[in-house]
């Protein structure tokens, strides 16, 4: 099942898929590892909804909803 990474739950995995956005985010987010083929978990989310921490790559990485919407994945089972 793809979605997109804001969407995710606590504790659920998935596999990158595609990185949207543009310019200087797409930019960031690649630069912090979140490419296409990187396995993600989702460690926790703020009593808001807004930021998210994610385990990648060996470690973890705080985005804002606003990034995470860009990041589709394909969920683990």
């Amino acid at each position: 099942m793809i979605k997109k990474l804001s969407e995710f739950d606590v504790g659920e995995t998935g596999v990158v898929r595609s990185v949207a956005g543009e310019g200087v985010i797409r930019r960031r987010l690649f630069d912090m590892g979140v490419t296409p083929g990187a396995e993600v978990y989702l460690r926790k989310r703020a009593p808001l909804g807004d930021p998210v921490e994610i385990t990648l790559r060996g470690y973890e990485l705080t985005l804002r909803k606003a990034e995470a919407d860009c990041v589709m994945t394909e969920v683990n089972k």
